[in-house]
């Protein structure tokens, strides 16, 4: 038995994650490599290495010819009376397997040998980190800054280097080496010199990741997160629902007193996060999404993918958000083109009647606000899922795009699409 053999083997089975099989191709090859140095070629040569023992073999199978003149090339041909000495039982015309010793062969052609092992071991170990991250692809790591390349962040994720390319950056963040972030993979490409891997800390499923890791209810199947909108450094909007009624999906997800999502904004360095309710009926999930601003009727148009929303003159401004954020993310978290107006100007706007907003195609009410003479009644608005540093929005008078101030005075009409933001906002606001 071959021990030291068998205790390298493994060793790498075990350090590098690589089979042992794998290594016994790669010592076969090399040894096939070093055969074709010595004597020229190797197309006769055969190699046996024992799984369990380790021990190996390597022959040369040879022709037997008649006499000694006959013999045209030694490598691959042998005279009968040599091969008697190596078994009675040969025959003129038969063949017969000869054993070489790798003591024979020369220094470069060990060396050779070597390098060939060598070369397999580094392309197995880079094939086994590759496909150990191309599995996370699409998934949340936890890794350590090194260095800071020019504008890119190399991060070490173990066993491999990541690169967090400006573009990928949230605004703002700073990072000290040796700290420790959670990023997103966004690509695992194979390259000559191993996997390259793109790291992310401004994609939406990075928040996504982060609340199925955080909440059970989530990766147990109970909650389930159907849309998001996030504006990386600033802010977030999760729309979730559950099948089960005796859960409360925003709750789960908040944590007592805010433990879960306080955990996440966290890792997130301050990122503000919005839960809402998501809802089949299109007006109220529009509702829900443009909280926590208070609404009085909402039309939408399924087959178009827009609606019309009229809110209180004082609630312009916090539907609207700072700098249109809110209404911005609103849109994208609906994927509807959303059309806000104040009550004000929805009054004045020509063949205007709150029957337009108040009831759907099929005529289902929306909402259970009571009208009489222009005056309207809502239901109480319920702020207590907002946690106080969490959820932190925009006040009602703040500047909106274009520098335009909404207030009970000169009301204006805002309309956000998500697809084609406003010019005022390119250059405050990363898409």
């Amino acid at each position: 038995m071959n021990k030291e053999l068998m205790e390298a083997l493994n060793i790498l089975e075990k350090e590098k994650e690589i089979s042992k099989e794998t290594l016994f191709e790669a010592i076969e090859n090399s040894l096939l490599t070093a055969c074709k140095n010595h004597f020229g070629k190797a197309d006769n040569i055969t190699v046996q290495i024992d799984r369990e023992t380790c021990d190996f073999m390597v022959y040369a199978t040879k022709d037997i010819v008649a006499t000694y003149d006959e013999v045209e090339d030694d490598v691959t041909q042998i005279c009968i009376d040599d091969a008697i000495q190596l078994s009675k039982n040969a025959v003129i015309g038969d063949t017969i397997n000869i054993e070489i010793k790798s003591k024979e062969f020369g220094r470069i052609a060990t060396q050779n040998a070597k390098n060939v092992i060598l070369q397999k071991i580094r392309e197995e170990e880079r094939s086994v980190v590759y496909n150990q991250f191309f599995e996370k692809e699409k998934d949340v790591v936890t890794g350590i800054v090194q260095r800071y390349i020019g504008r890119n962040i190399s991060i070490n994720l173990g066993k491999a280097d990541a690169v967090l390319n400006e573009a990928e950056q949230v605004k703002g963040e700073e990072f000290k080496p040796t700290e420790r972030i959670k990023v997103y993979i966004l690509e695992v490409k194979n390259t000559p010199k191993g996997p390259r891997i793109l790291v992310s800390r401004t994609h939406p499923e990075l928040v996504k990741r982060l609340f199925e890791a955080e909440v059970t209810e989530i990766k147990d199947g109970t909650v389930e997160i159907m849309s998001i909108a996030r504006e990386a450094g600033s802010r977030t909007k999760l729309a979730v629902r559950t099948n089960n009624p005796n859960v409360d999906a925003v709750g789960a997800c908040v944590g007592m007193n805010g433990a879960r999502v306080n955990a996440i904004v966290e890792e997130l360095r301050g990122e503000k996060i919005d839960i809402v309710n998501w809802d089949e009926n299109p007006g109220n999930f529009i509702q829900n999404a443009l909280s926590p601003a208070k609404i009085v009727a909402v039309f939408a148009d399924p087959d178009e993918k827009t609606a019309k929303v009229v809110v209180p003159d004082y609630q312009l401004s916090l539907a609207i958000g700072k700098e249109g954020q809110n209404a911005r993310l609103a849109a994208r978290l609906t994927g509807y083109k959303i059309d806000i107006k104040s009550e004000t100007q929805a009054k004045d706007a020509e063949g205007f009647r709150y029957e337009d907003y108040m009831f759907d195609e099929d005529g289902d009410v929306y909402y259970e606000e009571e009208y009489e003479e222009g005056e309207y009644v809502e239901e109480e608005y319920d702020d207590t899922a907002y946690e106080e540093g969490v959820y932190d929005d925009a006040e009602s008078g703040e500047d909106v795009p274009g520098g335009t101030e909404y207030d009970d005075a000169g009301v204006e009409e805002y309309s956000y699409d998500a697809e084609s933001e406003p010019d005022s906002m390119e250059e405050e606001t990363e898409v």
